[in-house]
């Protein structure tokens, strides 16, 4: 059974798709990936096919738009009655949904965040158009999973549908391969991720004037980096805030393992970050370091079920609740990490998948 996987990005990257196109092609199905080359082309291997749409627009509320069009252009030429499509977010739905009355066959949506509640989008008048999308299509699907339980809780209260499956977005489990002996010094405060707006490292920045004996290393990229590179040639904290730039995900597994404690203090300016489960959490998680993460339903489930960390409700608390963390250091938490990093795994989810595709697949063919 062939299923058409599509996603807004250059594919690279992107651990939730590669993961659930590599189970789907473990279980039976056979994945092909459909992105494109927004933000570069970077070589990639995979042990199914993949293809990235050229896009010539280089302003992103243009590129959505190539995008809808090309999409819908490929899948027609791909697509045939004995194929399953798998829409990643709400910059694919339009053009699967069209392809899958045209072949009337199923269509699957993947919801990784609530796209229409992003900061990104929060109050433009591009929310409109997207919210307009959502509510359009959102109602008409039969077949839908998404990131976390507060997501599927509010797509099902808000569009009155039967309550999406949750696939979480864990990484596969690893052996501890952290040595307890070696003590950083100075100690490592990680974030890893896109440098976007509402991340919290404009609050963590200067927040490292008060913790001493550590560094901050920012992994990752995005619209914010020069601004973040300025505020900390402002406060002269250069030998203390490190900038280590985009990583593929082999090194940044390395990295993380090296780090004292891994951050994810996303601001509430949205429900799709306040209802998130930051793919970093259970990352870092999985590298048995443990967190300081902002107090929001789903982190805050998993430190206070597994003790992995510690939670701020402000900003004024960053500083002290990331030094109890360095103090008690790594060593204090290896028991609470192994338990859930155990636990919050891939393995643990992917049944979740197979069982939604094998329902699928009975259901329509």
């Amino acid at each position: 059974m062939k299923v058409l996987v599509s996603v807004f990005n250059n594919l690279c990257t992107d651990q939730r798709v590669e993961k659930v196109c590599r189970t789907l092609s473990e279980n039976g199905f056979q994945p092909e990936l459909i992105g494109n080359n927004w933000c570069g082309l970077p070589e990639m291997k995979r042990d199914y096919p993949f293809s990235r749409i050229m896009l010539k627009s280089k302003v992103l509320k243009f590129a959505y738009v190539e995008f809808q069009m090309k999409l819908y252009h490929e899948l027609l030429r791909k697509a045939n009655m004995n194929t399953i499509l798998l829409s990643n977010d709400l910059d694919t739905l339009l053009p699967n949904y069209l392809i899958s009355k045209k072949f009337n066959i199923p269509l699957v949506f993947d919801s990784h965040e609530i796209f229409t509640e992003m900061p990104s989008v929060n109050g433009r008048f591009t929310q409109k158009i997207w919210r307009a999308l959502e509510s359009f299509v959102v109602p008409k699907l039969r077949y839908m999973m998404t990131a976390s339980e507060s997501y599927a809780d509010w797509f099902t209260k808000t569009y009155e549908i039967e309550r999406p499956t949750v696939v979480q977005n864990f990484p596969r489990k690893t052996a501890n391969l952290q040595d307890y002996s070696q003590i950083n010094s100075p100690k490592i405060i990680l974030y890893q991720g896109v440098i976007n707006p509402s991340r919290g490292l404009d609050k963590m920045i200067p927040a490292m004037k008060f913790i001493e004996n550590a560094e901050l290393w920012i992994v990752g990229d995005g619209p914010k980096k020069k601004e973040y590179l300025a505020l900390t040639k402002d406060l002269k904290l250069e030998n203390k805030v490190k900038f280590i730039g985009k990583l593929l995900p082999e090194k940044l597994r390395e990295i993380s393992r090296k780090a004292d404690v891994g951050l994810s203090i996303e601001e509430n300016n949205g429900l799709s970050y306040y209802f998130s489960m930051p793919n970093k959490v259970s990352d870092y998680i999985q590298a048995r370091i443990p967190v300081v993460v902002s107090d929001f339903p789903e982190m805050r489930k998993v430190v206070d079920h597994f003790q992995v960390g510690e939670k701020i409700r402000n900003y004024e608390e960053l500083a002290d609740r990331v030094k109890i963390v360095l103090e008690k250091g790594k060593s204090f938490y290896e028991n609470p990490l192994n338990k859930a990093a155990a636990e919050l795994c891939w393995e643990n989810e992917e049944p979740k998948i197979v069982n939604l595709f094998e329902k699928v697949a009975k259901e329509n063919f």
